[in-house]
């Protein structure tokens, strides 16, 4: 806190007077006489590269804040997106679908290992039921994604006339993370 008693009140006269920046005037247009101008070229030199130095951190700073501005923009209009993966089929409801299809389909061989559901029949003529039972692999389970690993027809195949290898699965979606 100002102490306004104990202020020294001509000391705030000679700064506010009007002849002051006169003397300032005076004083600067004396310096070279007093300093020498190697020292008042060494100390514009210095200040010039401080000046120049600031100038350059401001642009630099000024640009480094618009590009954070649009990085911020970028992330708020990008949407979290969910993560998609494929997660195999119980071996136990694979087997039992299998089951049920040998029953339907007996004209074709059906068998089921793991998540794969593997299709034959020993001859040509069962095309109309192997093609039936690949549908309905294809429409199976509720969820199931079917994925044709291998098909063969005719000579492509080794032991029959007819193979598919079909991988089933399920479509997993993890929530997004911000």
């Amino acid at each position: 806190m100002i102490d306004l008693k104990n202020f020294d009140w001509r000391t705030l006269r000679k700064i506010v007077d009007p002849n002051a920046a006169n003397d300032l005037n005076a004083f600067l247009e004396k310096l070279p006489h007093h300093a020498g101008q190697t020292a008042l070229i060494a100390a514009g030199i210095a200040w010039a590269s401080a000046g120049a130095l600031g100038l350059f951190t401001a642009v630099q700073l000024q640009s480094l804040i618009e590009l954070r501005s649009e990085l911020q923009n970028a992330k708020a209009v990008n949407p979290p997106v969910p993560k998609i993966r494929n997660v195999p089929v119980d071996k136990n409801a694979v087997e039992s679908f299998v089951q049920g299809a040998r029953e339907i389909y007996r004209g074709v061989d059906i068998k089921a290992s793991g998540p794969t559901i593997a299709i034959t029949a020993q001859n040509t003529a069962s095309f109309p039921e192997f093609r039936e039972a690949i549908g309905h692999v294809q429409n199976g389970g509720q969820g199931w994604r079917v994925n044709v690993d291998k098909l063969c027809v005719g000579r492509e195949c080794s032991n029959y006339q007819l193979g598919a290898s079909l991988k089933i699965s399920r479509i997993d979606v993890a929530p997004a993370s911000q």
